[in-house]
């Protein structure tokens, strides 16, 4: 039996753990693994799931010994369940899904329910009923892109009493740095800004852990005003006992453990964090010098 765990103060983490461009700074080199990154960060995105779905035992098994008991995975719902079916006759499906996952029940952060931009309020009793009948052990966030759940409106209320009454948080998707410059044809930005959408930033925690997934830029000026903000509120919702998880990214995501830790720092003078550990392939850089 895994002996307990302190939960972090505040969880941070990036959109993946396996990405070659981190070797030499985040991962030495050839490395790249989830054992490595969890020295560095305490959470992730679990994107393959979104795209791969359920994923196989073995790998399962893997991420199982490779993850300390501290670290969270916050995969997402496959898109087989929440953009092809639209939430409508998953039991089974979801239920697979968790199965596979019950290795890591005692490692899983929020699970995110990522909706497709057309899901709108009427559509709303699907996502109640998935709600409801949600493991209870298991967080849950659910992350919106329609535009009418951003104007404060009636579809919009709709959505938050639901989610506090059932005690789950809303992903707070902040775009603002990614869009806050012409793209100028640069390819990273232009892609990433088809990729996500520009949707207003509603600022509230709707459970016990407020999902912040700030997507930068690739100006380090920009990323530091619109962050400052964020620092501010982070430390407002640890005081108050709640445990946030801030998922950092970049247009290309080369940059995003470096921003990460440029992030993490600023919130540590604040709220008194310890300080993020060092880099290990910055760290087997400095052995041997040029």
């Amino acid at each position: 039996m895994r002996a307990a765990v302190a939960e972090p103060r505040l969880h941070l983490g990036l959109a993946m753990w396996a990405n070659p461009d981190w070797r030499g700074t985040l991962y030495p080199a050839g490395g790249g693994g989830l054992e490595e990154y969890a020295r560095v960060f305490s959470a992730v995105e679990g994107n393959t799931t979104f795209y791969s779905g359920v994923p196989r035992p073995e790998t399962v098994a893997a991420w199982a010994r490779q993850a300390p008991p501290g670290f969270r995975f916050c995969f997402k719902l496959p898109a087989s369940l929440t953009h092809e079916r639209r939430l409508v006759g998953i039991e089974t499906g979801f239920e697979a899904f968790l199965d596979a996952l019950s290795p890591l029940h005692d490692r899983l952060g929020p699970m995110m329910v990522q909706l497709p931009r057309d899901f709108g309020s009427e559509e709303l009793p699907r996502l109640e009923a998935l709600l409801t009948r949600w493991p209870a052990g298991i967080p849950c966030a659910v992350e919106v892109r329609h535009a009418e759940f951003f104007h404060k409106g009636s579809a919009e209320v709709a959505l938050n009493r639901l989610l506090i009454s059932l005690g789950v948080d809303r992903v707070m998707l902040d775009v603002r740095p990614l869009f806050s410059t012409p793209a100028g044809g640069h390819p990273g930005l232009l892609k990433a800004r088809s990729e996500k959408p520009k949707r207003p930033l509603h600022v509230l925690s709707t459970g016990a852990s407020p999902m912040v997934r700030f997507i930068g830029h690739f100006d380090g000026e920009i990323n530091e005003r619109h962050f400052a903000p964020w620092i501010e509120r982070l430390a407002l919702w640890i005081k108050q006992g709640k445990t946030p998880y801030l998922m950092v990214h970049t247009p290309d995501n080369r940059q995003a453990p470096a921003l990460a830790r440029r992030l993490h720092s600023r919130l540590a003078e604040q709220c008194s964090l310890p300080p993020l550990p060092a880099f290990p392939g910055e760290a087997q850089a400095s052995l041997f010098p040029s």
